[in-house]
């Protein structure tokens, strides 16, 4: 690794980042990967998981349950102005939004603590697939139901005291990793 110890360095400005806008979002090439938050509560970890969507560019959100939906000041406040860009929609029950997917031709990965569940940094993405990554309540995980009908279920490893990452860092995480060149 090259030795970096003597090289200023500054921090880029906003229109150096070549970054699309809130219009043009939608008219860029589909990811292939969209995020259901199943009954996940809390309007910051919705606001974040939006945030984390723009920066990988997923196709979509959907908002099961009790899921907080914009808009929110409290969404607002996380999300930065995402909620506007990344295409969201409500969906009452997660099974049956589940179910719609897998119908669709999605992949249906539950990101949860299973028996069998892949680790991640073994999961390798198909091109050409779609995906549709499912993250659970911040204390309940995804209901076993709908990792009943999940293709497979992708786990986070971690060593640590604690059993689980709050579910807006497991979504910065899974996408990062699903998401990223190989």
């Amino acid at each position: 690794m090259p030795n970096f110890a003597h090289v200023k360095d500054r921090k880029l400005l906003y229109i150096e980042l070549g970054r699309i806008s809130t219009d043009k979002y939608g008219e860029a090439p589909q990811s292939g990967v969209v995020l259901v938050l199943d009954n996940v509560r809390s309007s910051h970890n919705t606001g974040s998981a939006f945030r984390t969507a723009d920066a990988f560019h997923v196709d979509k959100i959907y908002l099961c349950g009790i899921c907080p939906v914009p808009p929110s000041p409290e969404i607002r406040k996380v999300a930065l102005g995402a909620e506007d860009a990344v295409p969201w929609e409500k969906a009452g029950d997660t099974l049956e939004l589940v179910q719609k997917l897998k119908a669709d031709g999605y992949t249906i990965i539950a990101v949860e603590q299973t028996v069998h569940s892949v680790k991640l940094q073994d999961f390798r993405r198909e091109e050409g697939r779609k995906y549709a990554l499912v993250f659970g309540n911040e204390v309940d995980g995804v209901r076993q139901d709908v990792v009943d009908a999940a293709d497979f279920a992708l786990e986070i490893p971690q060593k640590g005291t604690k059993h689980s990452l709050n579910v807006s860092v497991s979504v910065g995480v899974v996408l990062w990793e699903v998401c990223r060149p190989r």
